[in-house]
């Protein structure tokens, strides 16, 4: 029996799989440039770069990262607004470029400029202090800080950044007067964070885990549950202050007008390349979970976490450029 293209097309929509038009029919036939708003060596480029070497071979063209560090994502974010809409330029933006509202983006809605993939990770902060600072669990620190009124800094990369709304999100819940001091990025605030100039700091496993091995800091608490060998065994914050729970995860985007066979055929390499255990294994110590979903639930999550963070931006009075 012979089918005509418009009855194979109806098939494949009720099998659930969505039909390869002739012109997308061989996506991807040249490499594809996978955007990562962050500078060259940070977490989330050691991330994007494992992840697209395997990309790579699940799609079978070359998936190449371009590192566009700086302005809150919005040049990352521009350089694939610049492109065709036809998946060979994707966005690895973290969970801050995409929730964080700046005045950068003016106002506009990010899931109106792009087309969800799939989530790649999700992993929760943990809550460090100065091995010096004379607490040793989040009761410990907001007795501390509340003895010490505007004594306590916390450090962060940047204002607007999770790792500052983390802050934001611990002062408002323990009602405390602590301090936020912001850098330019990961490295000095780390450097200050060892040598005591900040005492505390949220921030991933990945950045923190050789300082916590070196006994220079002191792992707290996490902001979410996470599996992974060296966070597992850490308490929630939430246990202590209801309320502060939070994660920062990364997620692939396209360009808004992608076609839906095209984004079909990325969410599908995704969860294939997420399977590998190499990859889980390479990143499990570290507290970097790799996990995959439907663009729909990576909406969600957009949705989710824009809420959680205006309405803390809006309550705290933060200003983010």
């Amino acid at each position: 029996m012979k089918f005509n293209k418009q009855t194979l097309g109806a098939i494949a929509l009720i099998a659930g799989i969505a039909p390869l038009t002739a012109a997308n029919a061989g996506y991807p036939e040249r490499p594809i440039r996978m955007v990562v708003p962050f500078a060259a060596g940070g977490p989330a480029d050691m991330v994007g770069r494992e992840f697209a070497k395997l990309f790579s071979d699940k799609l079978g063209q070359p998936v190449v990262v371009v590192n566009a560090g700086g302005g809150h994502g919005v040049p990352a974010l521009n350089q694939v607004l610049g492109a065709e809409a036809d998946g060979y330029t994707l966005l690895m933006p973290a969970s801050g470029n995409m929730t964080v509202p700046s005045k950068a983006m003016q106002g506009k809605n990010v899931l109106d400029l792009l087309a969800p993939i799939s989530l790649l990770t999700e992993s929760p902060h943990v809550l460090v202090v100065n091995a010096q600072l004379p607490v040793d669990s989040v009761q410990g620190l907001v007795d501390y800080a509340r003895a010490h009124p505007g004594k306590v800094n916390f450090g962060s990369a940047g204002v607007g950044g999770v790792a500052h709304l983390g802050m934001e999100l611990f002062k408002s819940k323990a009602k405390v007067d602590v301090v936020h001091v912001p850098y330019r990025g990961t490295s000095q605030v780390l450097t200050d964070l060892a040598s005591g100039q900040v005492q505390a700091l949220f921030s991933s496993m990945p950045s923190l885990k050789p300082m916590i091995d070196k006994g220079s800091v002191k792992a707290l608490a996490m902001s979410a549950p996470s599996k992974g060998a060296d966070t597992a065994k850490l308490p929630l914050i939430s246990q202590t202050l209801p309320g502060v729970s939070y994660t920062t995860w990364y997620g692939l985007f396209a360009k808004a007008g992608t076609p839906p066979e095209v984004l079909a055929k990325l969410n599908a390499a995704v969860a294939d390349t997420l399977k590998n255990p190499e990859l889980n294994q390479k990143f499990e110590s570290q507290g970097v979970e790799f996990v995959s979903s439907t663009p729909q639930q990576l909406a969600d999550t957009v949705r989710r976490d824009t809420a959680q963070w205006t309405a803390l931006i809006k309550e705290a009075g933060i200003e983010i450029e």
